[in-house]
């Protein structure tokens, strides 16, 4: 008698299907709520009067792009899972993390490859597109600038820290108070703008010593929403609501960006452009986010750096170690800190106008996401994450009724697929045995 030992193919199991039905039809539910006031209804003014305009057509693509969609999606899972589900865990996370410990490997090349193309992007892209293109790369510079401070407080330190925006304001305000009053330059208002927003981070630091979790994050919050307070209230020295106006521009080391004899054009025998200001304010902040990332890199090697790290994993064993973790936190406090002055100071050079309304929660809270998308601790998961967040929208600008959906939807994406960010992988900053490592993974290819 023989025995058949191969499997056929089998049907689909109706518990998968059902399973897969009744959670298209839940996300259908939620979609149809949340897309209600959205794109099911619309108000117009017709003349005097506001109509509101119904819109089910577009309410019912939304719903049954929204259940076939989650339909295939939940059907594929289940029957993966039904073939799958013996495979161990472990196995399952290495695979995840296969492209991200690529791009960790690979990243000095990376960053080189995307230092040589942001040199090169001014001189190459058409003039008629010159000026939108490097605005819009010169604020993506300044969010990773902000992105790779935050990310020494929260990516290595471990503190979570919803109030970085204040120590921007610090930053921005301090360079437009002390060049307006006193005409000092950019270049002698930057490292005290650092300064002074280093020391806000030092007295943030104190009173959460002891804080951890959700407190020390509810007490950030609160910090920067004191700084905002004061920039509205303190009005003879901030001017209040309206801001600060006037602020001097940047200029080549003493040599200003102006028409005529003197100027920037004269002194280098060129024709006069507005671009030639606007190009020198983008290699500033690339040169100043290069400097920033260079030095964070330094520092995670360094034991004040390890020592983020460990505090980050376990602030007991840091203890037991000796490991002084007052010390260890103010310092993560205030070098994060201090970049964000910088970052601060480059936007007020830049605007030449700062309000408080500049300086709101959503700042850092896009600047917190940015951090968290990319990848605790990772420097390229931040520039990754800083482009989906600043330049996906921009992508979406004609679409100005729907941007801020689309990049929601994309958000949303990113964060089923990748929960713990683009580049959760990370290899230790320093190996005890890098050597025997390195045979393990041969080995293991």
């Amino acid at each position: 008698m023989t025995v058949n030992l191969k499997k056929t193919p089998s049907a689909p199991a109706p518990n998968v299907l059902l399973a897969a039905a009744k959670e298209a039809f839940i996300a259908s539910l939620l979609i149809a709520a949340l897309s209600l006031p959205l794109l099911g209804l619309k108000a117009d003014n017709q003349g005097p009067d506001l109509v509101l305009t119904k819109r089910w057509d577009l309410l019912g693509i939304a719903v049954a792009v929204m259940f076939v969609g989650r339909f295939v999606l939940a059907f594929l899972r289940g029957q993966k899972a039904a073939r799958q589900g013996g495979l161990p865990q472990e196995k399952k996370k290495s695979g995840d993390n296969s492209i991200a410990r690529l791009l960790n490997q690979n990243a000095k090349v990376l960053g080189l490859l995307g230092l040589l193309c942001a040199v090169v992007m001014p001189f190459v892209i058409p003039d008629a597109n010159a000026r939108y293109v490097i605005f819009i790369s010169t604020t993506f510079m300044i969010y990773i600038m902000l992105g790779w401070g935050l990310n020494i407080v929260v990516g290595l330190a471990g503190l979570l820290d919803l109030g970085y925006v204040a120590f921007y304001a610090v930053g921005a305000y301090s360079y437009a108070l002390i060049a307006t009053h006193f005409g000092w330059s950019f270049w002698i208002c930057l490292p005290l703008a650092g300064l002074f927003a280093a020391f806000f981070g030092v007295v943030l630091g104190f009173p959460v010593l002891r804080l951890r979790g959700d407190y020390l994050a509810i007490v950030t919050l609160g910090f920067g929403e004191i700084i905002r307070v004061i920039l509205i209230n303190w009005g003879p020295v901030t001017g209040g609501p309206n801001g600060i106006g006037g602020i001097p521009a940047i200029s080549f080391f003493g040599i200003e960006f102006s028409r005529g004899e003197g100027g920037f054009a004269s002194d280098f025998g060129l024709e006069y452009s507005s671009m030639h200001k606007i190009i020198f304010l983008y290699f500033v902040i690339l040169g100043m986010a290069v400097l920033t990332n260079l030095f964070t890199q330094r520092m995670r090697k360094l034991p004040a750096g390890r020592a983020w790290e460990a505090l980050r994993e376990d602030e007991i064993a840091c203890r037991s170690l000796g490991i002084n973790p007052t010390n260890i936190k103010l310092s993560a406090f205030a070098l994060g800190a201090m970049f964000g002055g910088f970052a601060g100071s480059f936007f007020s050079v830049r605007a030449g106008f700062i309000s408080p309304e500049s300086f709101t929660f959503i700042e850092s809270a896009v600047i917190l996401a940015i951090v968290v998308l990319g990848g605790m601790g990772s420097q390229m998961g931040v520039v990754m994450a800083a482009a989906l967040i600043v330049l996906l929208p921009e992508t979406f600008r004609q679409f100005a009724e729907y941007r801020m959906l689309a990049f929601g939807v994309a958000m949303v994406l990113i964060m089923v697929w990748r929960p713990r960010g683009l580049l959760a992988f990370r290899e230790p900053t320093i190996r005890l045995h890098p050597k025997d490592h390195q045979a393990s993974v041969k080995e293991a290819a």
